[in-house]
């Protein structure tokens, strides 16, 4: 979201409600809390990292300033610890460097979206590699958040209104074609609604079904079950209606179980109805840990192998951490990283404002 990027830039240069009552303890994971975390920086440098993900045998990451880069892990590796190879790039655009918020991958290229106007989407042949560019979009109000993909021939991503509606674009084709879908087949448009590219996180897919978060002005969620063919959208309970409040990030661990904790980044200490959950695949939320956790966080994502009980939530604050599914919080880290992605229950890559790392979650 623009408004977002251009307060996102001033801060780093200067440095229908719902709730319920819970038994933490019913929802608590059987493991052993997290107690520490350790960080192993792979490299800080200028690069801003928000857009992150992890394959079965690299990590793929894009930044600032046109920067790209794929580290790849010893072949067989399930640690996901040691980096055999490393390919960085940048991509130059008519003499300026793209910022990219988005990345998204397949068993053969790698995406990279950029924010801002001209919206510029590449692809990167992983057979070949070669980068070319595959989908491009001007206008004033031009602003491109998220992506990801349902499998190897179709993705999708979001951005904010552009015509009266939400941006979404779709690829069938293995991301050669991108068509962006007509207001018409979106359910009643709201001209002011857009989303957070905050940590590439305001879409979910698993299977055939699809989340779409959206923040600023009204936050929402966007729900096919046809891979976006059809569309069907709630209202949510999280506080809202200001440009800098709103969800800013979503994950679900199975096809019921989601979370999205949101905020307002220009009042991270504001802990009130910031977080939701679902039980039933997004079509109810409920409030929970209302003024009960850290704030505002741009990133949160669900600890693999964990029934969905543990949860970290990352942001320019430092990272928090939740064993009841989000009910309660603790501070794990000061570490400020913005963007999280875990490669398995103990082992995750964060990116930041100039850094990129390894986490290592320790038990005891």
């Amino acid at each position: 979201m623009r408004i977002i990027y251009l307060l996102w830039l001033f801060l780093t240069i200067a440095s229908c409600k719902q709730s319920t009552t819970v038994d933490p303890e019913a929802n608590k994971s059987s493991l052993q809390p997290f107690t520490k975390v350790e960080i192993d920086f792979l490299h800080q440098d200028s690069t801003s990292i928000r857009a992150l993900e992890v394959t079965e045998n690299a990590l793929v990451y894009a930044g600032s300033n046109g920067h790209y880069g794929i580290l790849k892990f010893t072949s067989g590796n399930q640690l996901y610890t040691d980096i055999v190879e490393t390919n960085k790039g940048r991509v130059n655009f008519i003499e300026s460097y793209p910022s990219f918020r988005s990345i998204a991958t397949t068993e053969k290229a790698i995406f990279l979206l950029s924010i801002g106007n001209p919206a510029l989407l590449y692809r990167y042949d992983l057979d070949t590699n070669k980068m070319s560019l595959v989908y491009t979009e001007a206008g004033e109000k031009v602003f491109y958040d998220a992506m990801t993909f349902w499998n190897n021939e179709e993705g999708i991503a979001v951005g904010d209104a552009t015509d009266g509606c939400l941006s979404i674009l779709i690829t069938r084709d293995g991301g050669t074609n991108w068509q962006k879908i007509s207001c018409s087949d979106l359910p009643d448009p709201i001209a002011s609604e857009g989303a957070f590219a905050a940590s590439d996180t305001t879409i979910k897919v698993i299977d055939d079904e699809t989340w779409l978060l959206t923040g600023g002005g009204v936050s929402r969620l966007y729900r096919s079950d046809d891979r976006g063919i059809s569309w069907t959208v709630r209202n949510l309970p999280i506080d809202q209606n200001s440009n800098t409040q709103g969800g800013y990030s979503m994950d679900f661990y199975d096809s019921l179980l989601g979370i999205i904790y949101g905020g307002d980044y220009t009042k991270p200490e504001d802990a009130v109805n910031n977080i939701a959950t679902t039980e039933d695949g997004g079509k109810t939320w409920a409030i929970v840990a209302s003024n009960a956790n850290d704030g505002y966080k741009s990133c949160v994502q669900f600890v693999p192998n964990t029934d969905g009980n543990e949860i970290i939530a990352t942001g320019f604050s430092g990272m928090s951490y939740s064993q009841d599914k989000g009910h309660s919080w603790k501070q794990i880290s000061d570490a400020p990283f913005l963007s999280i992605r875990f490669a398995n229950d103990s082992i995750a890559y964060a990116g930041g404002q100039n850094v990129l790392a390894r986490l290592t979650f320790k038990r005891q």
